[in-house]
């Protein structure tokens, strides 16, 4: 099973690769920094949240596991 520092330092990770992606996919649409900065905070924590919980639940579930 994964403890739970590991599924937080996996999200951070995460969110920190989606979050510079979705700056350069916002630059890219808008034209604007400031703008495709905010879709990005925007979008890093609702991805941070989501994946976090994902995380968690995948850890209880022992299918396809190899013990």
């Amino acid at each position: 099973m994964e403890t739970r520092a590991r599924t937080l330092v996996k999200s951070i990770v995460w969110t920190l690769v989606g979050l510079v992606s979705m700056i350069l996919v916002g630059l890219a649409f808008t034209g604007s920094v400031a703008i495709g900065g905010a879709m990005a905070v925007v979008n890093a924590v609702l991805g941070f949240a989501c994946y976090l919980l994902y995380e968690r639940i995948w850890a209880r579930i022992s299918w396809g596991r190899d013990v």
